[in-house]
């Protein structure tokens, strides 16, 4: 513990990476990081890429700082900077503490995981002494829901400025665990090399430090936001932020290292004095496949043996029949003729195709039935002309959908899982789907039965535990071992990069990078462990379109919800329920938990809403999701353990088809159909006791279900959050 606080920020490790977050609109960012540059015998060195971004340097104090801001709004800069941070410098008003954009910021970076803190409050010297006071005991007492047990720090002299300085490099570093097992890096400084045949694709040289674990230049490495890509080279350019600009570095350094010349500028540092670590060697380079390519072929009969050839001649000679034609009569005619016998036979095999004919064109109509109930269903309102604001129109219609939301969500806790039987449709078509289940608990369903094409193309681990368990092993072990360029300034030759990414590194977004541990670019099944934000409360349905934020990755996919229990085989959710833990599924690349998860959803106006936190729960295609229809029918008469029961189907074939399948009721009652009555669909049922004339008879059936292929690895930018000024939240209270 001693070993790692000191290398952090001292001459051997990286510099302490603070990230300045403003949790107000009115919190003064301007005068913060003046008066923390403004330390005695502190250099200051500007940053290229990030805005507002410098270095601090204090060889009196022997550590060395690098200060990074984030926009005010982007959350997707604050999400990503938290993600390499050592420390984050909250500043709040003196005041108010922070208003409601510093509370949905607050709520993600807690949900995501929080680095080391400290908590900075400028200004408010203008206010009187008591006051002053006054205000102070308020903010403290507010921050304690959020942050219990922080101090306060007042940021308005130099002397203040050093003590938080002091109690940033002092204080107990947190840990993340999904960034301690990898590389991370923050750029510094970058360059673009465009590529012979297109401007548009090149090689991107990033330069920055390496932080958590030694990086390995036939890995692939991960940019926040763009995607995987491959490295070709690994350089060692002299250290831009040294303590001691003319010395030689230390043993670790002398043999890869030269004499650093003081340079201002990024890219003349890549050029000066470049020693090459490591190239990438081609057998050795991780590749960049994600999916598995199918083979439509792969399940198709083989072409016939000899013996298999001779063994149907034989049989087409044992069919051959003697029949009286007319004289003249070629073989192909004489095999159109047919026996007295045989007419019978012909008729009823033309009756059986027309049978099957109709039967398929009802089987579609009901498919096609089935995937329109699917979908969610929405009403548009027709709006008066004499309105004259359209955007008041596009809302009104957004409220009545969100009203046909609401009601399908109330529905669904009411009666769960219940649907009505379709009337012009048979039920044994339109659910032909669907199976029953003596017990969903304890009834067998194999996991490789009926899969979709899609699991064709994802990758499935024989066991996923004992693979993180040796490939964690393996990483401590190299640790051990050594020959680790952690701490070191170093320059990644990153091939096939957009020119885009060098496009938002310039107009001053962060470029942060991770490296991935084996097979972590493959797609698979993953499966997160959620619970609903309270501060959201607006119905989210499967299989709509969500916004991750899973660990170093972030992406845009359709999820199933379903229960989080210990039994093989888990029920479907059709909601997002806001009292229990779900569990979401989703395609996506494989990533070795523990990571954090964070789920978004993308308003009209281009805002993303946090709707769930949570952590990854495994990487397991085997996890079979279920989804349950519920049929319900009405006792018509009622006898000692016998009633009649209407309205579940409306046709006698149907009763017949669904008679195996066991009754319950909704107090408690088992029982099973005896017969069908009539031809309407009344049934007579037998039940292990009398029902009551209010009871109703349910029959449950049951489909497994695997989500929709709507992988996306792109996720557009949020529109800044709407900040409105307002007091601390007392009503909830964040996990870390």
């Amino acid at each position: 513990v001693l070993a790692e606080k000191r290398s952090l920020g001292s001459r051997d490790g990286p510099p302490h990476l603070v990230v300045v977050v403003l949790l107000h609109s009115r919190a003064a960012a301007h005068d913060s990081l003046r008066l923390l540059q403004s330390q005695d015998s502190a250099i200051v060195r500007a940053d290229e890429g990030t805005a507002g971004g410098f270095a601090l340097l204090c060889p009196r104090l022997k550590q060395r700082w690098r200060f990074v801001t984030a926009q005010a709004g982007d959350l997707h800069a604050v999400l990503d900077l938290a993600k390499v941070a050592d420390s984050l410098l909250f500043i709040l008003d003196p005041v108010d503490g922070w208003d409601s954009a510093g509370e949905h910021c607050l709520s993600c970076l807690f949900a995501q995981g929080l680095p080391s803190y400290a908590l900075a409050v400028p200004g408010g010297t203008d206010l009187p002494p008591k006051k002053r006071i006054d205000a102070r005991k308020k903010l403290s007492k507010s921050i304690e829901k959020r942050f219990p047990e922080a101090k306060l720090f007042p940021l308005n002299t130099e002397q203040e400025s050093s003590l938080l300085l002091r109690h940033l490099s002092s204080q107990k570093q947190r840990h993340l665990a999904f960034r301690d097992r990898r590389a991370h890096l923050l750029a510094r400084a970058a360059e673009f090399v465009p590529s012979q045949d297109s401007d548009l694709v090149g090689t991107l040289k990033v330069s920055g430090f390496v932080r958590g674990q030694t990086l390995n230049v036939n890995s692939l490495v991960h940019i926040v936001g763009h995607g995987d890509f491959q490295l070709s080279q690994l350089d060692a350019p002299p250290d831009p932020l040294s303590l001691n600009p003319r010395v030689v570095k230390g043993q670790k350094r002398s043999q890869d290292m030269e004499v650093q010349d003081d340079s201002a500028n990024g890219a003349d540092e890549m050029e000066e004095d470049v020693k090459v670590l490591m190239k990438a060697d081609p057998s050795k380079q991780e590749s960049l496949q994600s999916e598995v390519v199918p083979d439509p072929m792969e399940g198709e009969q083989t072409w016939p043996t000899e013996e298999e050839l001779q063994e149907a001649e034989d049989s087409l000679k044992a069919n051959r029949r003697v029949v009286k034609v007319p004289k003249g009569t070629s073989k192909y005619q004489a095999a159109w003729i047919v026996d007295d016998g045989e007419e019978g036979s012909e008729k009823d095999d033309d009756d059986d195709m027309d049978d099957d004919l109709m039967e398929e064109a009802v089987s579609q109509e009901g498919e096609s039935s089935e995937e329109e109930a699917g979908e969610e269903e929405s009403e548009t309102m027709t709006v008066s002309e004499c309105l004259r604001d359209d955007q008041y129109d596009e809302k009104m219609e957004e409220d009545e959908q969100m009203l046909e939301r609401y009601k399908q969500e109330r529905m669904d806790e009411m009666f769960p899982d219940e649907v009505d039987t379709p009337r012009d449709v048979p039920a044994r078509v339109r659910f032909q789907k669907y199976r029953g289940l003596k017990s969903f608990r304890t009834s067998p369903w194999d996991p490789k039965e009926n899969l979709p094409r899609d699991y064709a193309r994802i990758f499935q681990f024989q066991d996923f535990s004992r693979t993180r368990k040796n490939l964690f092993r393996q990483i401590e072990k190299e640790e051990a071992e050594g020959a680790s360029v952690v701490g070191w300034y170093v320059t990644l030759h990153i091939c096939n990069v957009p020119v885009s990414v060098m496009e938002s590194f310039k107009e001053g977004k962060p470029l942060v990078l991770f490296s991935l541990l084996p097979h972590e670019q493959k797609m698979s099944v993953l499966n997160f462990l959620v619970r609903r934000h309270p501060g959201n409360s607006e119905p989210v349905r499967a299989k709509e379109e969500l916004i991750f934020h899973c660990g170093f990755r972030r992406f845009r996919a359709s999820p199933l919800f379903s229960q989080h229990t210990s039994a093989d085989k888990h029920k479907l959710e059709r909601f997002l329920r806001p009292d229990a833990a779900l569990v979401v599924t989703v395609y996506a690349p494989i990533t070795f938990p523990p990571a954090s998860v964070l789920l978004f959803k993308q308003r009209s106006n281009g805002m993303h809403d946090l709707i769930a936190t949570g952590s990854l729960l495994s990487v397991d295609p085997d996890r079979i999701v279920i989804k349950r229809l519920v049929l319900s029918g009405h006792p018509f008469k009622i006898f000692t353990k016998t009633a009649v029961v209407r309205y579940m189907f409306f046709n006698r074939e149907d009763v017949m088809w669904f008679k195996p399948v066991e009754l319950r009721t909704k107090w408690g009652r088992r029982g099973h159909i005896k017969e069908p009555l009539g031809t309407h669909g009344h049934m007579k049922c037998h039940f292990d006791g009398q029902l009551k004339s209010q009871d109703t008879v349910l029959l449950n059936l049951y489909k497994r279900v695997f989500p929709k292929w709507t992988y996306d690895p792109h996720v557009p930018e949020p529109v800044p959050w709407v900040r409105s000024e307002s007091t601390l939240p007392e009503q909830e209270v964040e996990m870390e």
